[in-house]
């Protein structure tokens, strides 16, 4: 029970030092154009902002798209056909310069810097394949990340996203603030699962379907998701999906153990060869 209570006590602190080092940071937020700032509002309101790399003009998208493909062209076929589960194949991809470039263009930071208030660490990228299923498992459950206490992912898709692909779905913020008592319903019944996710029928009995978001949307969509303060979950799909993970958290992150795996040698990676090699 001691232990129990140092531990809470600690993590207060530990919120509230976080939450003065983001009110001292506000002078140093580095400023936006009135586009970017339009990213932010959805971010602040609803946690999520859908665009698309045409829309987001960034510079080094040609030479991201051309490595980002070579690599996805370069991973071996899953061997999972027969699985009833199958999980995803992922790819880490931080060490592609073109990938990591476009991640780290200061425009982008800058957005997400100003979303989580603190200087904004950029942990790596991941390419991943979810395959079909037919019911809800892993990260097809509705759940939330756990790195830091604000996290932006961007998901960017390589493949068209429909309803057939399983698109990213989430509940907006404003649903489930800490002012609505389904935030705490849903929290609970995710403290009761330890955190591996609830699937849709628990959530449809405090937030109707049709107040659900998908994210569908041509190759290109890009996706900006707190996925730390946003429930949310990849839908049951039949056909694969491709896209990229970027994750971004303050620096340090709450939980710099959880950030990992975007860069150590948990998932494979291919070699790198000149056509990759582009910046």
């Amino acid at each position: 029970m001691l232990q129990t209570i140092q531990r809470k006590v600690s993590a207060l602190y530990s919120d509230l030092a976080c939450a003065l080092a983001r009110w001292k940071h506000r002078k140093n937020l580095p400023s936006l154009a009135e586009c970017d700032r339009a990213i932010l509002k959805a971010l602040k309101k609803d946690g999520v902002y859908a665009t698309t790399l045409s829309d987001l003009g960034l510079n080094s998208t040609s030479k991201l798209l051309q490595a980002a493909y070579h690599q996805l062209s370069q991973m071996e076929k899953a061997n999972n056909d027969e699985l009833d589960e199958r999980w995803p194949q992922i790819y880490t991809v931080t060490d592609i310069p073109a990938i990591s470039a476009w991640a780290t263009e200061k425009r982008l930071l800058n957005i997400i810097e100003n979303y989580i208030g603190l200087p904004v660490k950029f942990h790596g990228v991941h390419l991943r394949k979810d395959f079909p299923s037919d019911h809800q498992f892993g990260t097809l459950l509705w759940h939330s990340d756990a790195e830091d206490r604000r996290i932006i992912k961007i998901f960017l898709s390589l493949k068209d996203v429909d309803e057939k692909t399983g698109p990213f779905e989430y509940i907006p913020r404003s649903l489930t603030s800490l002012f609505r008592w389904q935030y705490y319903w849903l929290y609970y019944k995710l403290w009761q699962s330890s955190y591996m996710g609830i699937d849709d029928e628990i959530v449809k009995k405090v937030i109707p379907q049709s107040a659900w978001k998908s994210c569908k949307g041509p190759a290109g969509t890009v996706i900006f998701a707190d996925t730390k303060n946003v429930l949310h979950h990849g839908t049951v799909r039949t056909e694969e999906r491709v896209t990229l993970f970027f994750c971004y958290t303050a620096n340090p992150p709450e939980r710099p153990e959880l950030c990992t795996q975007y860069w150590d040698d948990r998932y494979p990676r291919m070699e790198l060869n000149s056509a990759q090699e582009l910046v």
